[in-house]
Formats: structure tokens, sequence, C-alpha cells
């Protein structure tokens, strides 16, 4: 989709986005392509060749708390942790061997304008770029491993930091996924239309202050390297997403550390792929 065009989940449909407006995918392609935003990625080719031959049916821009998820229901959800030597010289990690690798899981996915409850007294941010797969396969290239993808977006990986080192060994996958604790968006933007896919801008303010700002280009990990390594293990599978790692100045490394509370805003940007803005409000816990 070289044309500018990128992905959204518009009130739960498919819905292509221009700088300049939008439009909905099953009725610009007359059906031919579905609403399901998930379903696009298992016939992405032939979906991203159509795309780039479509214009804008409305000159607006829909209304930012219709915005989903992107990917809806991935299969799978990998993520990378100390994969900036910065956060990993904050946090006191070796930097050498292989990649950490844990999974937030996906009931945690939410939109890229949304509230979040404060579960936790000990809630942190991570500012993530994240990998959209098109294509299913094992054992992938380093060389060839862009061409496996349908695009990127931001990511956030919030951590209540309480559970996740809580016990013997820490609980990584489970206290990064409360409710909304995984929010994307705020669509998905191919490498096509990046200047320089390897090399983007990530910086996360809080209350207007910013808290975190690095280059993708500083990962130790690349991520065809990643992509490369998990599917040495794993099938990557078409809508799968890949969080690849947060850079310094997460809050619960901040001397005294600062954690999220209700009131917090947090906005998440990355060059290039847009930016999100997560409100966070009080926990309610009836029905929970």
């Amino acid at each position: 989709m070289n044309n500018g065009a990128r992905l959204a989940n518009v009130s739960g449909r498919s819905t292509l986005i221009w700088d300049d407006g939008y439009g909905d995918v099953a009725t610009l392609s007359k059906g031919r392509f579905g609403p399901n935003p998930q379903d696009l990625f298992e016939e992405w080719a032939a979906f991203e060749e159509w795309a780039g031959g479509i214009e804008p049916r409305h000159s607006t821009l829909p209304d930012e708390r219709l915005f989903g998820p992107p990917t809806p229901r991935p299969g799978q959800i990998f993520a990378i942790g100390l994969n900036y030597r910065s956060h990993a010289t904050e946090a006191g990690y070796d930097t050498s061997g292989l990649p950490q690798v844990f999974t937030k899981f996906a009931s945690s996915l939410a939109g890229p304008y949304g509230e979040v409850q404060v579960r936790s007294n000990r809630l942190d941010w991570e500012i993530e770029l994240v990998v959209v797969m098109a294509k299913s396969a094992r054992n992938i290239k380093e060389d060839d491993a862009w061409s496996y993808t349908a695009g990127l977006m931001v990511g956030q990986d919030l951590s209540a930091r309480d559970v996740q080192l809580a016990g013997s060994a820490p609980q990584w996958s489970l206290g990064k996924s409360f409710e909304g604790f995984a929010p994307v968006g705020p669509y998905i933007t191919t490498t096509s239309n990046c200047t320089n896919r390897d090399d983007l801008i990530l910086e996360c303010q809080l209350n207007g202050a910013c808290v975190q700002k690095a280059r993708t280009s500083e990962m130790i990990w690349s991520v065809p390297e990643l992509i490369s390594r998990l599917s040495s293990v794993c099938e990557l599978r078409s809508g799968d997403l890949i969080f690849t790692g947060t850079p310094a100045g997460v809050g619960n490394r901040m001397v005294p550390p600062r954690y999220l509370k209700p009131g917090d805003r947090l906005v998440s940007s990355i060059s290039e792929l847009g930016s999100m803005t997560t409100d966070f409000v009080a926990a309610n816990f009836q029905g929970s």
C-alpha cells in the first residue's frame, strides 16, 4: 500500500485511513474483502495489492473513540524483554545471549484511544514497536523476514510490576496481561510507507513530560533477527504480533519509582506510525 493507506479497526470494521480521509474496506471492495480486520491477514498479499489503488471515500477522519485494535484476535502475541541496552542497563540485566521471550495474552489487547483501570499500585509503562505478521512460516531467514510482515504499529506493554515479580520466579506474562494492558494502533502502516523501517523514533510522554525516547535502530535484536529466531522454534502465523521491546525510562527504575495512577495520561508515538493516548482511571472491581 504505497499510496499512503493504512489499515485500522473502526467500530469493529476494516477501514483504510489516509491523511485526508478514510473508507470502509468491505464497501470499497464491494464485498471482495470482508469487514473483519483479522480475516484480512489470511489473504494479505491480495488485499495489499488491491488497497494500493484505492482512494478515500470520506474526506474526514473517523472519531478516534471508534478505533479498536487493528488485529483484534491474533493467534499469538510474542513479546521481547530487554531488547534495548539502555533499558537492560537501567534494569541491571545482562544483554548477552538469546532474546528474552514471553507473551501478552490476547485478552489484554485494547485500541489506541481508551481508558485503563489501575489495578496495581505498581503499574508501569513500556512503549514498543509492534510487528504484524502477514504470512505463516517456520525457519524464516533474516534476509527474507521483512517480506513476511504486514506492517508496523505503536504498542504499549503495560506491566503490573507487583504481579510480574511475585513468587519465586517472575510472572512476566501474567503481570502484563490485565484488561487493557496491550493497547496497539492506531493503525497498521506497511513498511513501504516508512522512510526507514529500521530506524523509527519512539517517544512516550506521561502527562506531557517525555519519559522515554529512542530509535528502533538501537535494538539489540533487529526485527529480522527476532522473526528469524522466533520462527526457528514456533510457526509464525498471519496476524500474529511481536512486541519488540522497550528502551530506558520506565517508571520502576526511576528514583524514586514512578507508577501510573488514576488521572494520568500516557501518549505513545512512533515516527511515521502515529500515536496513541491512554487515560488511567480508578479500578472498578464490580463484576470482576
